[in-house]
């Protein structure tokens, strides 16, 4: 009798909830999304709301992959397949959905860099952008044609040699923190926060005056024809992929199969970085540094009485995760062609450090996620939204009574970006200040600062 009625008593959902059956939920999910995509039309006058939900809802696959309840092994293929088979080609039809899903690996790969010295050791840094801006100068400057000392020279490198670079961009950017951190590292909190701040825009304003006497950087007119990154070995692939989908998919125009090649290559790239600095994350969060770095980040002085080198623990996190920004700045010069020191402003270092507090800081998972959703919604999202209401705008489009041609130019909704991730920061530090997927540890910190408080009041 006990036996039928606790199976009588099990919820009715219980077998849908069984990993076979989640994951066949998940694959079903992701092939809808997957052909969603190539349903509407571009000439559909809702193209651009269309596309806004399916591209959005394809991104945050691998996430649904990476959260089954199946054997590792079985998450990464599924995750492989997504990124590289299913992504490559949507990016083919798609290159602007491709760009974006670029942007998101790089920017989580500095999101992760950024977490090493905010989450992992508790060190507040408004000055990432630094690091980020001396990998992608030192790249710009070795291969750029602007008239810079290394082309007067003749110490122009070529696409080849990008890897070296990166590694020498990590280390060089890695020095630059150990410089910066040896006599400022001893501040704390808000001190700290404004030093890193002036540093950052100290590298951006070195980098626009280092034109005279000497060019290094090209000044403000920046450095452009940076080269991009090696893909001729990837073109014949590319062109072979290309014709194959023309005739067996789906027709398609490419006019330059070169740059396609190009844009798989930064791909291929981005998601490789991303995937090592992921692995490197995993792994000093375990390790001994890692535990001292949390120590530090719950109670310097605790630490510092229980033998926590202080000064040695707070440089490997500002330099590791410098290196990380370094190494991804090189990358991003060789897609971007050209950078100029507007593309390291402060708004750079507040973007990552929104996709760090939104995620959760002190977690891989919970980083990458935030700037999946910071990116998504800064590049996709609201410019859908924004053509969108262009296109409605201009076709005189009714809605609810109102003529679309009457609505304000102003009222774009590219221009209320910084309105709109001010307003998520503020409703996550009030209703999830530990994030979406933080770390176990960083959500027990939280919860037991807030008790207190609870209590006294």
């Amino acid at each position: 009798m006990t036996t039928l009625t606790q199976t009588s008593s099990r919820p009715w959902y219980e077998p849908l909830t069984s990993p076979v059956v989640l994951t066949i939920m998940a694959i079903i999910y992701g092939v809808l999304v997957t052909l969603s995509l190539f349903v509407v039309p571009r000439t559909d006058p809702l193209f651009n709301l269309v596309s806004m939900v399916t591209f959005s809802a394809f991104v945050i696959t691998p996430v649904i992959f990476l959260s089954l309840p199946i054997k590792a092994l079985y998450r990464g293929i599924l995750i492989g397949i997504a990124l590289l088979v299913i992504m490559p080609i949507i990016g083919i039809y798609f290159p602007e959905y491709l760009e974006v899903v670029i942007q998101i690996c790089i920017f989580a790969s500095l999101a992760l860099g950024l977490n090493m010295v905010v989450g992992y050791a508790g060190l507040l840094n408004l000055g990432y952008a630094a690091f980020f801006a001396v990998g992608a100068y030192l790249w710009g400057m070795l291969t750029s044609t602007a008239n810079t000392v290394f082309r007067q020279n003749g110490l122009i490198l070529t696409s080849n040699e990008i890897i070296p670079v990166m590694i020498l961009g990590a280390g060089v950017a890695g020095l630059a923190a150990i410089v910066l951190g040896v006599p400022v590292l001893r501040l704390r909190g808000d001190y700290l926060a404004i030093v890193t701040l002036g540093f950052g825009e100290i590298i951006r304003v070195v980098a626009r005056s280092l034109d005279r006497p000497v060019n290094w950087t090209n000044g403000a007119l920046g450095l452009n024809n940076i080269a991009p990154v090696p893909s001729q070995w990837l073109t014949p692939t590319a062109a072979n992929t290309i014709a194959f989908l023309d005739v067996n998919v789906r027709s398609l125009r490419v006019d330059r199969v070169d740059v396609v090649s190009n844009n798989l290559m930064v791909y291929l790239m981005s998601i490789a970085l991303l995937m090592l600095f992921v692995y490197i994350s995993r792994t000093l969060e375990d390790s001994m540094i890692g535990r001292a770095w949390t120590a530090i980040r719950e109670d310097e002085i605790a630490a510092e009485a229980m033998g926590v080198p202080l000064l040695g623990m707070k440089l490997r996190a500002f330099a590791l995760g410098a290196a990380f920004g370094g190494a991804v700045g090189v990358l991003f010069s060789g897609k971007q062609s050209f950078i100029d020191p507007n593309s390291f402003l402060l708004l750079a270092s507040i973007s990552i450090l929104a996709m760090v507090i939104l995620g959760g800081m002190g977690g891989v998972k919970g980083v990458v996620v935030g700037a999946v959703i910071v990116k998504l919604l800064e590049l996709h999202i609201l410019t859908n939204i924004g053509l969108q209401i262009n296109q409605m705008r201009n076709t005189g489009t009714e809605v609810l009574g109102f003529n679309m041609a009457n609505l304000s130019a102003e009222l774009e909704p590219t221009r209320f970006k910084p309105l709109i991730f001010g307003l998520i920061l503020v409703l996550m530090m009030i209703f999830r200040p530990e994030g979406l997927l933080p770390a176990q540890r960083r959500r027990m910190e939280i919860q037991e600062s807030r008790e207190p408080n609870a209590a006294a009041t």
